[in-house]
């Protein structure tokens, strides 16, 4: 197992039982990035996060710094923290949020700098009960001392940082829909172009929206500089990044390692780590980057925890969470309760997703409850082909947002890799696994 010695840049708190106070985070180095920040110009802040070239954490993967340089120049600027974490078996934005909220805040402030926006919104998922709470204690604490508000520590800069709680909807973790949601609206994404964020965002003005992890990382990169971030991972897979790892594992957890250097069965299969599989029973499947990413066998699982390596092998990093399947695992049960989750989640917005997540579910269950036929197989792969046309990856899109070309992804990879156990359900009309 080849498990690095990269620092712990998100997580080097998390053995303190008190790490979400301010105490400790003052104690450990709290708030000297923001007043090393504040002392350089905006310009030279901006250069360190690009020269970092950090990848977003929240699941595209779009580069941190170009995207701040894509900001529309205007009187009122915004910048947005998506905090809601909704996907099933992602939960690495949750601990961040609960257990070191003063390196968001932080994190937060140091954006807001370079970026010289007007306001801040960090909204996070309405079930992180105890993460608001301690979010905004902390931001409580940083106006305290002087960290955010007016005149942050006598540098002449001034911005005001909103809390604000989701109200539970999944589709809100796209970036325009949660902006729809902190207008007041219905949780609706935008059609882009012309709707960027960058260019026309929260109430009609330019935006940036950033993940929880993509802030939190920002604190060490301005103590470290960027080139010290970059100098760990490789390519364009740089630093450390967060994996939520679940499933048939014996040590289900979140873990920081360092990008590319470690592969996934160094995190599935290292005592430190995952530790191996439950019982002793064979890896039968993995899913890379949450539910929506395609699946991979057991032959994957040399590949590097990087952007481009997983992307090139048909699937993604996406959201940091992977979920391990054993030999114990339904396939057929396992695509179907996915699919009954983008069914539930889908805002209804585009008539693909809307109506073809639910005739997926109906053929799915079918199938799962043994009164299937042979040829729901065709069938369920032909409505996810009219979905994400050509079922690639990456997808093809009939939708506004890239919920509807999700849902393909679990039921074309389970038909493709277990085809068998699709048809025991119909010839024998009951699961194997039951």
């Amino acid at each position: 197992m080849a498990i690095t010695e990269a620092p712990k840049i998100v997580t080097s708190r998390m053995g303190y039982e008190d790490s979400h106070t301010i105490e400790r985070y003052l104690a450990t180095g709290g708030y000297e990035a923001l007043r090393k920040a504040v002392k350089m110009t905006p310009e030279a802040v901006a250069a360190e996060v690009d020269a970092a070239s950090l990848l977003g954490r929240g699941g595209a993967g779009f580069p941190a710094g170009r995207k701040w340089s894509m900001l529309r120049k205007a009187q009122t600027t915004y910048l947005v923290v998506n905090g809601d974490e909704s996907e099933p078996a992602t939960f690495k934005d949750h601990l961040l949020v609960e257990r070191d909220p003063h390196q968001l805040v932080e994190g937060v402030l140091i954006a807001a700098y370079a970026l010289q926006v007007t306001k801040v919104f960090i909204y996070l998922r309405g079930e992180f009960a105890l993460g608001l709470e301690r979010v905004q204690q902390a931001l409580n604490d940083a106006y305290d001392k002087g960290a955010a508000g007016s005149d942050i520590f006598h540098s002449g800069y001034s911005v005001d940082v909103v809390v604000h709680p989701g109200a539970g909807a999944y589709i809100c973790g796209e970036e325009t829909a949660l902006l729809e949601s902190l207008e007041g609206k219905r949780g609706f994404p935008r059609i882009k172009p012309p709707f960027f964020p960058a260019a026309i965002g929260l109430y009609g003005e330019p935006t940036v929206v950033n993940n929880v992890e993509t802030m939190s990382n920002l604190p060490w990169i301005i103590n470290n500089g960027g080139a010290a971030f970059a100098a760990l991972g490789a390519g364009r897979s740089t630093g450390t990044r967060l994996f939520a790892l679940s499933g048939r594992v014996k040590n289900p957890g979140v873990y920081e390692l360092e990008m590319v250097k470690t592969t996934f069965r160094d995190l599935i299969y290292a005592p430190v780590l995952g530790g191996g599989i439950l019982d002793g029973n064979d890896l039968k499947a993995f899913i890379p980057g949450g539910v929506s990413a395609p699946w991979f066998g057991p032959e994957h699982l040399d590949l590097p925890l990087g952007q481009d390596e997983v992307g090139e092998a048909g699937s993604m990093l996406g959201s940091g969470s992977i979920v391990v399947m054993d030999s114990s695992t339904c396939a057929v049960r396992a695509a179907l309760r996915i699919t009954k989750f983008f069914a539930r989640e889908s805002c209804g917005q585009c008539t693909p997703c809307r109506e073809g997540s639910g005739w997926l579910k109906r053929v799915l269950n079918r199938i799962e409850s043994g009164e299937g036929r042979e040829e729901d197989l065709d069938l369920l792969l032909d409505v996810c082909d009219n979905i994400a046309p050509g079922l690639t990856w990456p997808p093809q899109q009939t939708t506004i947002c890239v919920l509807g070309p999700s849902i393909p992804s679990s039921i074309h990879s389970a038909i493709l890799m277990f085809r068998d156990e699709f048809l025991h359900h119909v010839k024998d009309g009951a699961c194997p696994y039951a």
